[in-house]
């Protein structure tokens, strides 16, 4: 204990002091919290300013006499990791003396072999008949480690090491977690730094939800997310913290490796990350288990009864603690012991080896097993373990603690022998410079066997072949959808909520529905959900809502079906992850529709759709207020013009701008046959608008073009002058009604294309002119789209809602003239009609484009082009809305 000066009765304050060390004697340290916490109450009643302590001092949370036994052999394990430890090494190596192309990470895997050590060991069940399974999160910069593991289990072939990062063979690793690239293996994408604590914590939930709901038996099982002390600097990585503390996810742990740097250089270099983080955690309401000091500091903090060195920890910055594992037992007996008498007094009969030798708590499994099982006993809360590490731990001269360690990928031969003399690898010096592979001995290989066989098997793995079909229901369950609305206009939203509305009621399949909402019901009128379904808060509803006499009141129950995110839509897309991809984590296949503003899907978290498209998910996002034109009071942050261009460029993501309602029943239905009927990995973007007008029977016929992309929603008899007007969404509209201005001012016809998805039809033409490129010799390809227009008469204006990239990426497969218009440039406030004009996509810009069409064919004349202009009130000098 130090000195206080600032004391005005030191007799006094020890005897407080006796009196809690007496409790702990007598009653545990739990109850000495209690009767303290009850203290400070008392005073803060009594007016006293108390601030709340958000951290502890920089010692282990767990003392030396509270830790569990250790239920594994230490030597043993000691000699496996050890070879684990060379071969995640030699990966990386072997792979980068054929080229440095090939790039890698030593590091993080390195200074984390312990953690993933002991959780492979003795925590970490696969999913099994008996049992749900546990979740990792991997840390992608570490999985060289993993694979290394693998290898010595006899999972993975020495030729698959050496096929690290050399993903477009049939034998080759991908470079970091890939479910799309590997997907018997890996779980979860997270090298894309934040994602994955975010999905973790969202996994979590989304796993309580469906225990809650009766779909499944969470019990005991466990998600663990393991992060970097550099990626908790994301914002995603701390984002959601507060709903983890909030929903009691006492089924979470983060395990964050506090190595202290970045990939630059420290990560808090004149602070401390882990004390910065248990007040970020604890805060929160989080448990926090602090696993700093090794073994071999007991000792030393046992004999520091002047409190100096608990002193001197504490206000070491982490800038000097890294050097200090940089520079060398003499160097730290100097700089850091030698700061105070008494610590230098402390290692004075230790040699500069031995102090070298004292460990961090990352290093040592008697600590990160404690840290691990005190986690999994709390049930309550989320857990953050926060342990300390060297990052490059064991790698020497070639990066141990250094800045330059992160983007280490090659060693030097001698550089390889400290390597192997340290932890006592069976190479020869002739073998060094080839870094080989190591395999376990019999004795050592069975012990690896038996300690997974013990947990349920081979981990991790990546299981998605048992999962159900489902029984959807035929199209003709949404046949109101399929009917036109006569006088009644509505929006395409609305047609929308009324087929998942169908959905859910069904029989078969409406408990699997998982309606996902970012505080936005009301916008796309699904409050009526709010009472059929309920909003899912595991508390259930403990006040009475203000709106509880009315018919559709807001609901909350421990069981609701609805996941209403708040104004959240990274979280949103987090849980929608986590439902679709529930076949394979769960085995029990969800149907989520995570219904957003446009403007804020693809473009706010843009990063997790692409994530969840590596994860393979399956289900439907639905992006409302879809259009640059349709949100019109909106203004610039609100108004889509580009979703279905960022939609376009995940490869399993399909996507439809549909105008009527029996198109989205169509494109619905066909989206539920192909994910969980015919499982494929795939995932669907539809885009909805409030605009409300008439929707007209669907056509015969129609469904297969609906599906495709395109199809001609109206034919007429062509004329002396013929057009094909091509439009979607509530463009379409627009487009009908330039088709009667034309047939009236001019007598030229039309014929009106529905183009459900320019995205589709060009992925399909790209992929016909590959296969005819490819296979020259063979029979011609005819793409889609070009076989839909070969027989059609006059050019073909494109008219939609977005970009004109949007229209553009089909010209080439267009054999008839062809033009586009779109809504390029920043949107803004103002009505329909006239945002519409802006953007040149309004009627009398299609009907003007048409004329103009024409008359370069050679099929209007000049003065139908002037009669156009004038009448349409098209104005060239009028400034370009792309810069506008």
């Amino acid at each position: 204990m130090t000195d206080r000066s600032d004391d005005l009765d030191p007799v006094e304050t020890r005897e407080w002091l006796d009196s809690v060390e007496d409790v702990i004697e007598r009653d545990g340290a739990d109850r000495a919290h209690f009767l303290l916490d009850r203290a400070v109450s008392a005073v803060r009643e009594h007016g006293a300013n108390l601030p709340f302590g958000a951290t502890t001092a920089y010692v282990n949370t767990i003392p030396p006499q509270l830790e569990p036994d250790y239920p594994g052999d230490l030597e043993m394990e000691w000699r496996i990791r050890c070879v684990n430890r060379w071969n995640a090494m030699a990966t990386v190596v072997r792979r980068n003396k054929k080229s440095s192309e090939y790039g890698g990470h030593i590091a993080s895997f390195a200074s984390s072999a312990v953690m993933y050590d002991v959780g492979l060991n003795h925590f970490w069940r696969p999913r099994t008949p008996e049992h749900g399974g546990d979740l990792v999160f991997f840390q992608g910069h570490a999985v060289p480690g993993i694979y290394a593991r693998a290898f010595m289990e006899g999972r993975l072939p020495a030729a698959a090491l050496d096929n690290f990062r050399s993903e477009t063979g049939s034998e080759g690793l991908s470079s970091y977690p890939h479910p799309w690239l590997m997907p018997n293996f890996w779980q979860f994408p997270t090298v894309s730094m934040g994602l994955g604590p975010l999905m973790a914590i969202y996994q979590a939930r989304f796993m309580k939800y469906l225990h809650n709901r009766k779909l499944i038996d969470m019990s005991d099982r466990q998600i663990w997310a393991f992060l970097g002390d550099g990626e908790m600097d994301e914002p995603e990585s701390l984002g959601a913290i507060s709903l983890a503390a909030r929903e009691n996810l006492g089924n979470l742990n983060f395990v964050v490796n506090c190595n202290l740097q970045r990939l630059d250089g420290p990560v808090r270099g004149n602070s401390k990350i882990i004390q910065e983080l248990e007040g970020e955690f604890r805060g929160a309401g989080w448990n926090v288990i602090k696993c700093i000091w090794g073994s071999g500091w007991d000792a030393l903090l046992e004999k520091d009864t002047t409190g100096k060195l608990r002193q001197l920890m504490d206000e070491t910055l982490d800038g000097d603690y890294q050097t200090f594992k940089s520079k060398g037992g003499a160097y730290t007996r100097e700089n850091f012991f030698g700061r105070y008498p008494e610590t230098k007094a402390l290692v004075a009969d230790m040699t500069d080896e031995e102090i070298w030798q004292l460990q961090r708590g990352g290093h040592d499994p008697l600590k990160v097993y404690a840290a691990y099982r005190s986690a999994i006993a709390n049930t309550e809360q989320p857990t953050a373990i926060l342990i300390k590490t060297v990052k490059g731990y064991g790698m020497g001269e070639a990066g141990e603690g250094q800045n330059i360690t992160h983007q280490q990928k090659k060693m030097a031969e001698d550089q390889l022998r400290a390597f192997r003399d340290r932890f006592q690898i069976p190479v020869k010096d002739e073998e060094l410079a080839e870094a080989p592979y190591v395999t376990l001995s019999n004795e050592q290989k069975s012990y690896l066997l038996d300690r997974r066989s013990s947990l349920g098997g081979a981990f991790p793995q990546r299981i998605w072949k048992d999962a159900p079909k489902l029984e959807i229901p035929e199209l003709g369950a949404f046949s109101a959808q399929l009917k036109g609305t006569g006088e009644r206009e509505i929006s395409t939203t609305m047609a929308f909520v009324r087929i998942m509305t169908t959905l859910c009621r069904d029989k078969k399949v409406g408990r699997q529905v998982v309606p996902i909402v970012p505080d936005e019901s009301r916008t796309f009128g699904m409050e009526g959900m709010f009472r059929q379904l309920g909003i899912y808060n595991p508390k259930g509803q403990l006040y009475k809502p203000e709106d509880a006499d009315q018919l559709m009141y807001y609901k909350e129950t421990k069981d609701g079906q609805v996941l209403q995110e708040g104004i959240n839509e990274a979280g949103a897309m987090a849980d929608w992850i986590a439902a679709a991809t529930s076949y394979s984590v769960h085995g029990v296949p969800m149907i989520p529709f995570f219904i957003f503003y446009s403007m804020f899907g693809f473009q706010r978290v843009g990063d997790l759709c692409w994530a969840a498209g590596d994860a393979r998910a399956r289900g439907f996002l639905i992006g409302g207020t879809a259009g640059r034109t349709t949100l019109n009071g909106e203004g610039l942050q609100h108004q889509d013009g580009h979703s279905h261009i960022l939609a376009g460029t995940v490869p399993n993501c399909i996507s439809y701008d549909p105008s009527f309602s029996f198109e989205i029943a169509c494109i619905v239905h066909d989206g539920l046959r192909r994910m969980f009927v015919e499982q494929e990995d795939i995932y669907y973007y539809l885009t909805v608008e409030n605009e409300n007008y008439r929707h007209p029977d669907m056509p015969e016929g129609v469904e297969e073009g609906i599906v495709k992309g395109l199809y001609r929603f109206r034919e007429t008899e062509p004329g002396k002058a013929h057009v094909n007007l091509m439009s979607c969404g509530s463009i379409m509209n627009q487009a009908l009604t330039a088709a009667a201005m034309l047939e009236k001012d001019f007598g030229i016809t039309s014929d009106i294309w529905s183009c459900t998805s320019l995205n589709e039809i060009a992925r399909e033409a790209q992929d016909c002119e590959r296969l005819n490129r490819l296979d020259p010799l063979g029979e011609a390809r005819v793409p889609y789209v070009t076989q839909q227009f070969e027989q059609a008469t006059g050019p073909v204006i494109a008219a939609t809602d977005y970009m004109k990239n949007f229209a553009e990426q089909i010209r080439a497969f267009v054999p008839r003239p062809y033009h586009t218009l779109g809504t390029d440039g920043f949107g803004r406030s103002d009505s329909r009609v006239n945002l519409r004009r802006h953007f040149e996509v309004d009627a009398n810009h299609i009907a003007a484009a048409a004329v103009v069409a024409l008359y370069r064919e050679g099929a209007a004349t000049r003065e139908q082009v002037e009669t156009a202009i004038s009448k349409y009130g098209i104005d060239a000098k009028k400034p370009n809305p792309r810069t506008a």
